[in-house]
């Protein structure tokens, strides 16, 4: 099968495989941390919640140009040049968590993260969308698959460090330059794209792709898809603690329980999803999402809420990539397009933290995830959007 694949393709593939995991790697291990620099910068739920609003914040911020630069500057050198933001971010939250216990450097680094991801989501998205088809076949949540392995390696480092006392300084820099080294390194095996240095045509697409009501639905499901699968990232780990009684270390565990879920559910989703199709598959992911989420709820235990935690992760898994690879299926218009479906999904990310945190301080974090099951269930009505066109 591989002998009739250009040597190109195949190792873009794992270049793209490669940007995407450490990029998962490198905010999972903030994510596993959320209690240690909790309790470091003494907050309540409610004003976390707003120190994780700025990483969607600068997300946020740098999506709406994300098409024209990718468009610009091409993917390899866009993923590059961003990501060693990113880097630089990630480690002035460790210095100013575990040195400073400054709420403020925390959130100045963790937007500057927040930007540099941002950026980074749109580039390598487009960049995998190319691999997807040139290859021919599914492949886009493998890549995300990728994206989640590296949240499981950070999640299970996340927490070692924790239960070995490592401080978060430490450990968030050494996250940082891994992702930054790796990479740069990764990028330079990236497919040109058709897109790739077509500025006069960047802006004008992306307006075009503003109005087109098939990227705006998509974007509206990728945004529930997001909130699905973020509320998890930010607040599991706390869930559990706080609602479970467990130690730190065992909700940086829970939190990698889904993540493991989630690389599972994209490795072998993508069969599922060439044998039936985007919108069946997706139906049957986003209803077991939700039971999931009401089993971690209202679990009568620790175990039995792991259990619900791998049903969430599974249901979560597929969403996100299917909806990027929707939006990519017009190449040439691709950047754009899946720029715009990156703003609508991560308001998700914007909006969802300090939702969540609201509701925890009033019902506590672990019934405020009820939240979930009653946003994923109308939004099964949006699944025609991600329907993949058919030839001619």
């Amino acid at each position: 099968m591989y002998a009739t694949i250009p040597r190109e393709v195949l190792r873009a593939r794992t270049a793209v495989a490669v940007v995407f995991g450490l990029n998962g790697l490198a905010l999972s291990s903030w994510l596993a941390r959320v209690p240690a620099a909790r309790d470091a910068l003494e907050l309540s739920a409610g004003q976390l919640g707003l120190l994780l609003l700025t990483v969607s914040a600068g997300a946020v911020a740098a999506l709406p140009v994300a098409g024209v630069l990718t468009h610009r500057l091409g993917t390899a050198r866009t993923v590059a040049a961003v990501t060693a933001v990113a880097s630089a971010g990630l480690a002035l939250v460790g210095i100013g968590a575990g040195v400073f216990g400054s709420p403020v450097l925390v959130g100045i680094g963790l937007f500057v993260v927040g930007y540099g991801s941002g950026t980074c989501e749109v580039a390598m998205n487009v960049q995998g969308a190319a691999v997807e088809r040139r290859l021919g076949r599914t492949i886009m949540p493998r890549f995300h698959a990728a994206w989640s392995l590296g949240t499981v390696t950070g999640a299970l480092v996340g927490a070692g460090c924790a239960r070995l006392g490592v401080p978060i300084g430490v450990h968030l820099a050494v996250a940082a330059v891994a992702m930054g080294a790796g990479t740069v390194a990764a990028a330079r095996w990236f497919l040109a794209s058709t897109s790739d240095g077509e500025s006069a045509k960047a802006r004008p697409q992306l307006l075009a792709a503003w109005r087109d009501p098939r990227v705006l639905l998509i974007g509206l499901f990728v945004l529930v898809m997001g909130f699905t699968e973020g509320a998890a990232n930010d607040w599991l780990a706390l869930a559990f603690v706080d609602g479970h009684g467990v130690s730190e270390a065992a909700g940086a565990a829970a939190f990698g329980v889904f993540v493991v879920a989630m690389t599972v559910g994209r490795t072998v989703g993508t069969t599922a999803l060439d044998a039936w199709g985007r919108v069946p598959v997706l139906f049957a992911a986003m209803l077991v999402a939700a039971a999931g989420t009401v089993v971690v709820v209202f679990a009568g235990s620790a175990a039995v809420a792991l259990g619900g935690v791998a049903l969430w992760g599974l249901g979560a898994s597929l969403g996100f990539p299917v909806g990027m690879s929707a939006a990519a299926d017009d190449e040439a218009g691709a950047p754009a397009r899946v720029s715009v479906v990156a703003v609508l999904g991560y308001t998700a990310f914007l909006a969802g933290p300090p939702f969540v945190g609201f509701l925890g301080d009033h019902v506590g974090i672990l019934r405020a995830l009820l939240v979930v099951p009653l946003v994923l269930v109308p939004a099964l009505a949006l699944l025609p959007s991600v329907r993949k066109p058919t030839a001619g």
